[in-house]
């Protein structure tokens, strides 16, 4: 009889740390978009506005991957007042030759962060500076301190800055980093100080109006925006996708539909058939990435179905490695 593996979200926090090879696996998901025939489906967005909650269904079937997942994602962001996390959901990874349930990954949403996270890895690897040295948060939830703890891993950051609209949340979530990663991290409350002189900024709240202004960019500065996964959010200045010397989408068939080039085109700031390079692309070597070391680069990342597969399939076979899980026969 067919077995399927249950994984809670604890024995996945132990077998998928955010690492490397997490940050491998989301890259060559990104090369796999733009190199093979991917199938990846629009996402399934489900609005519940009475309760200030979004659903969204992300999948993508990866050719030469064993398996795929299909992912729920919640985000209810009025849960915190009820002493619950605003993001859960779980990710089903299904075999790619029979269709069949291998796995149920009830992760409450732990796999979404440490991809999206990688994500933010793999944009700074490709479109910062080598040498970039301080990085500015915007944001102090989970996202924010999983993107610096990404950059970490990819760039020789030194020093980091935390900028959040709860300046309590924000001294918080710097002391935290400092001690975890070892460098000065500082909670600063003026948006445009906080990015001065910054190397690589990062994006990370749900805001629905701009809280990353253009005039405050700088020449050489790398800024990945991840927090305009709809319609209605918007973190960056429309001016900043017109002004940025390379814009790269990780979808552009989404970032014209929900993300800051969305906005950017609405605005009128960006034309409408304006051509631009998706992530993948310059991954594999089929788009030139950052033209100079003077250059503003802006990456807009809303999230792929392909990244969630590529994590999922990371999990199950860490997963199967390790004989973890549950087994339920049905």
């Amino acid at each position: 009889m067919p077995q399927m593996r249950i994984l809670t979200e604890a024995e996945l926090r132990r077998l998928v740390p955010l690492d490397l090879e997490a940050i491998a696996a989301v890259e060559g998901a990104f090369e796999s978009l733009a190199t093979k025939p991917v199938a990846m489906p629009p996402i399934l967005r489900l609005d519940i506005p009475e309760h200030h909650g979004e659903v969204d269904v992300k999948t993508a079937y990866v050719p030469g991957l064993s398996g795929f997942a299909v992912k729920i994602s919640p985000g209810f962001f009025d849960n915190p007042k009820l002493g619950l996390p605003s993001v859960n959901g779980m990710m089903v990874f299904l075999s790619s030759t029979t269709g069949l349930v291998e796995a149920l990954l009830l992760d409450n949403g732990y796999l979404t962060d440490v991809r999206t996270a990688a994500a933010g890895a793999v944009a700074a690897r490709h479109l910062s500076r080598p040498d970039s040295t301080i990085a500015t948060i915007f944001g102090a939830g989970v996202q924010a301190r999983l993107q610096l703890t990404a950059l970490t891993l990819v760039r020789p950051i030194a020093e980091a800055r935390i900028w959040a609209r709860d300046a309590g949340k924000a001294d918080a979530a710097a002391a935290e980093l400092s001690a975890e990663l070892g460098i000065p991290v500082t909670a600063i409350g003026d948006g445009e100080r906080a990015v001065a002189g910054a190397d690589i900024i990062v994006t990370t709240t749900p805001s629905e109006r701009p809280i990353l202004m253009s005039g405050w960019l700088a020449p050489g500065q790398h800024v990945t925006a991840m927090g305009s996964d709809a319609e209605h959010k918007n973190e960056l200045d429309p001016a900043a996708i017109a002004r940025a010397d390379l814009y790269v989408g990780d979808s552009l068939a989404q970032t014209r539909r929900l993300g800051e080039l969305h906005h950017a085109i609405e605005s009128g700031a960006v034309a409408e058939d304006a051509a631009f390079a998706e992530l993948g692309a310059i991954v594999a070597g089929r788009a030139p990435g950052r033209p100079s070391p003077e250059a503003l680069t802006i990456c807009d990342l809303t999230g792929t179905g392909v990244q969630d597969t590529a994590i999922a399939t990371l999990a199950n076979d860490r997963a199967v490695a390790a004989s973890a899980g549950t087994f339920f026969t049905s």
